[in-house]
């Protein structure tokens, strides 16, 4: 199941939210923490001060970048000491990472060695978009790490129950799975959330969920709705009867999420509480 939880700390308000999630999981599951922090290359390397100072006719002074990274390094260990001490407070086996490059890419390189990535949905860096509906790194991460990822909202809030999203698509498969395993290794109760217009296709995917069910002691629902998938989705989480959603990155038509953004991205955007992906 899940013992290694990577989590990214750039030292931002959500970042620690994103710690807290951690620490809370991390104790119910019995797994430890690892707590990465990324230098950005391209704050040592500084092309954009190079490009104003060049202009302004004043050209950076000897050992100006070497400042930088030395201040960026003294920072980064000033937030992994405060994520170590966090921990051990909390009684959590923890370790700590830092590393020098391109944020998105370090997180997805660390997240090969941890069960799952836990995130903020806005971190230090939320304005250096990379393109989607989230503008971040969290998108980045999500599409190419290949791990479960969990995107932590504003706030915190203890988990009790949790939902699944499920339209029979592979990612949405991978994601009932991880439910029905994360739900009996935690005893929250799980939800699966079925939105079609077709009652057929409903009752279709409904017994794809209850054939799942038949390989486990998870202690799941079924419920059927109809309408948007977005708008019935967060409609469901808003109503206050999860505290956890977990949804496939991608359902049925990619080509549609590539150009109007997917389900999922508008539902992380908007979600009150952590939504757990899948790829």
């Amino acid at each position: 199941m899940i013992s290694k939880i990577l989590i990214p700390v750039d030292g931002s308000t959500n970042s620690f939210k994103a710690l807290e999630y951690g620490i809370y999981i991390a104790r119910i599951l019995e797994a430890s923490l690892i707590g990465v922090h990324v230098v950005d290359v391209n704050l040592i390397q500084g092309p954009v001060l190079t490009d104003i100072s060049g202009s302004v006719g004043m050209p950076p002074y000897d050992g100006y970048f070497e400042a930088i990274e030395t201040s960026l390094s003294e920072k980064a260990d000033f937030i992994l000491k405060d994520f170590s001490h966090r921990c051990r407070h909390e009684g959590i086996k923890a370790e700590t990472k830092k590393s020098i490059g391109k944020i998105s890419q370090v997180i997805i390189e660390e997240g090969q060695n941890a069960d799952l990535i836990v995130m903020a949905k806005k971190g230090e860096h939320f304005h250096l978009k990379e393109g989607g509906l989230l503008g971040s790194v969290a998108e980045a991460v999500v599409r190419n790490s290949g791990k479960p990822v969990m995107i932590t909202p504003e706030n915190f809030l203890e988990i009790e129950s949790m939902g699944v999203a499920y339209d029979g698509s592979d990612p949405a498969k991978k994601a009932l799975k991880l439910s029905l395993d994360l739900s009996e290794n935690t005893a929250w109760p799980l939800t699966a959330v079925i939105i079609s217009s077709d009652s057929q296709k409903s009752a279709a995917l409904a017994n794809e969920v209850e054939d799942m069910l038949e390989n486990h002691s998870a202690d799941c629902a079924i419920i059927l709705l109809q309408g948007k998938e977005t708008e019935e989705i967060l409609n469901y989480i808003k109503e206050g009867s999860v505290e956890l959603m977990v949804m496939g990155a991608f359902g049925h038509n990619r080509l549609r999420s590539l150009i109007l953004g997917s389900t999922t991205s508008q539902v992380i955007q908007k979600s009150p509480i952590p939504v757990l992906l899948t790829r």
